[in-house]
């Protein structure tokens, strides 16, 4: 069975983990990158996991789990080292919430692929559980590829777009111009770091009609 590739938005969402070891603190991590409102329960919890609930940034109820922690949760994840734990929390869950369940991907209804981030650009990736480890390697591979000059190719690229959006009214010609920011030559002029350049070459691109 494949699964459906989506991008959730987070923000303002109330996220809950059970669990606060390693496993448990990298979702987390993403998590609160996401802008989840995470919530952490666990009698106990690794270090940057305090520190995070120390400097507000999620809350963490030292406990056990029971069923009721995750009544009101848009996404869940069972993520202790103990199986029994992490079947209690898939079976309090109800059929509309969001539930991962890291040792037992069949009981979960999504995923959560490898990623690789650099600025706005986010690349996931998944072999659907037939190879972790090919995952994690294509995902080393894609950072020798997309280093951080694409991060700041990217600022650029939206910045351009907002201009485009607002002096450029012919489709015709907005078209023409996203199509040239693509091109080679601004690429290559982010990664000599020649910015100026760049936008005097894209003011070249502005003002040229067809």
């Amino acid at each position: 069975m494949s699964e459906y590739p989506a991008m959730i938005r987070l923000t303002g969402k109330k996220v809950t983990v059970i669990g606060g070891g390693k496993v448990a603190e990298r979702k987390i991590d993403s998590l609160l990158q996401a802008g989840g409102s995470v919530v952490v329960v666990s009698p106990d919890v690794t270090e940057p996991i305090k520190q995070w609930a120390k400097d507000m940034q999620l809350t963490w109820i030292s406990k056990d789990f029971e069923p009721r922690d995750v009544n009101d949760a848009f996404l869940v994840i069972a993520a202790t080292n103990q199986r029994d734990v992490n079947e209690k929390v898939f079976q309090a869950v109800n059929e509309y919430q969001l539930i991962n369940i890291v040792d037992h991907p069949e009981k979960s209804n999504f995923i959560v692929p490898s990623t690789f981030r650099q600025g706005h650009l986010t690349i996931a990736i998944s072999t659907s559980g037939a190879s972790p480890g090919l995952a994690k390697k294509i995902k080393r591979d894609l950072a020798n590829q997309y280093d951080a000059s694409y991060g700041n190719y990217l600022d650029f690229l939206k910045s351009c777009r907002e201009v485009v959006k607002q002096q450029v009214k012919n489709p015709e010609d907005r078209k023409r111009i996203f199509e040239q920011l693509l091109t080679d030559d601004f690429l290559k002029l982010t990664q000599l770091g020649e910015f100026e350049e760049r936008e005097k070459l894209f003011m070249k691109l502005l003002q040229v009609k067809e």
